[in-house]
């Protein structure tokens, strides 16, 4: 399809939800009910199968929630719907066909043939659009590698926002977001709260891929693997509020294997859905917690941290 930007975001005010359309094939309904996308890793970070719903324990501001429905199997087969949003600010000249092997590997590796959504799009000082969820992998690597110049700014937490609020809401099952960056933000009205807010409020699990290293000469004293500065942390931030990862390579090999692990995880959670206790919507920050019920300190737990109280629509 045709590059379309989204709406200028750099001249919006402070972001606020953008008003659903009417779609007579869907139905969208207010948050009720809040679904978690759980890891289980042991110590050597191996996912953890054969888990039961009497093995968690989910706190909500430290109140324990009631379980409604819960799942080991139903991962593999929801669909995933994933937005991979590719850097094309000046801070990344010099590093755009890693970006693109890097976006089209991934979409490779993690997405299912027939089965899963992908759509692509880029952001500098603008936002664009340029593939929308499709599963044909022919589309998508047209439009990765369609990018040939780069903006004069990054927007980096607006086109979360708006990728988030306008794409990821609407569509049913599984909502992932992959950033290709070097996590630097010099123009967003938004800012990392923002961005992480609609993340949580539409479900959507961000992973990160630092293109700091991704050229053949880096940073003098920055290593890749290494989480050196405020750009690195604030990546962090954003994946581990949502419940995804952040990656700090120039190694293809060792993406590749960061991609497979991905695909593994995204097929290997627990989805768990409560009717929190506490029923207000008056936009006061909800802290989730996911314990283990035996209190076992052998194993790692993995979601996201919590979500803003907003009377809110998303697709189930």
């Amino acid at each position: 399809m045709a590059a379309a930007s989204l709406t200028a975001f750099a001249q919006k005010p402070k972001p606020t939800p953008t008003p659903l359309p009417e779609d007579p094939q869907s139905i969208r309904i207010p948050i009720r009910r809040v679904r978690l996308p759980i890891t289980v890793m042991d110590k050597k970070g191996n996912f953890v199968p054969g888990l039961t719903k009497n093995d968690f324990v989910i706190l909500e501001d430290k109140v324990p929630q009631t379980i409604e429905t819960f799942s080991d199997d139903l991962a593999p087969t929801l669909p995933l719907y994933v937005a991979v949003l590719m850097d094309t600010s000046p801070s990344t000249a010099g590093k755009l066909k890693f970006q693109q092997e890097s976006a089209m590997n991934f979409i490779a590796t993690v997405v299912k043939a027939r089965k899963d959504r992908v759509l692509f799009g880029t952001f500098d000082d603008e936002i664009t659009l340029l593939q929308d969820f499709t599963e044909r992998l022919d589309l998508l690597d047209k439009a990765v590698y369609s990018v040939k110049k780069m903006g004069k700014q990054t927007a980096l937490f607006d086109a979360i926002w708006q990728f988030c609020d306008e794409k990821m809401r609407s569509v049913p099952g599984r909502r992932v977001l992959l950033l290709v960056t070097d996590g630097e933000d010099t123009y967003s009205r938004a800012n990392i709260r923002d961005a992480i807010d609609i993340a949580q409020r539409t479900e959507t699990t961000i992973f990160a891929i630092s293109t700091k290293a991704g050229f053949l000469s880096t940073v003098p004293g920055v290593e890749a693997g290494q989480v050196a500065d405020k750009k690195d942390r604030d990546l962090q931030t954003l994946a581990e509020e949502t419940g995804g990862s952040a990656f700090f390579t120039g190694d293809m090999i060792a993406l590749e294997k960061s991609f497979n692990r991905i695909s593994k995880e995204l097929r290997a959670q627990y989805l768990v859905t409560y009717d929190p206790t506490n029923k207000k919507y008056d936009g006061t920050f909800r802290k989730i917690d996911v314990k283990l019920a035996d209190g076992r300190g052998d194993l790692k737990v993995k979601t996201k941290k919590g979500y803003k109280a907003i009377a809110d629509s998303v697709m189930p």
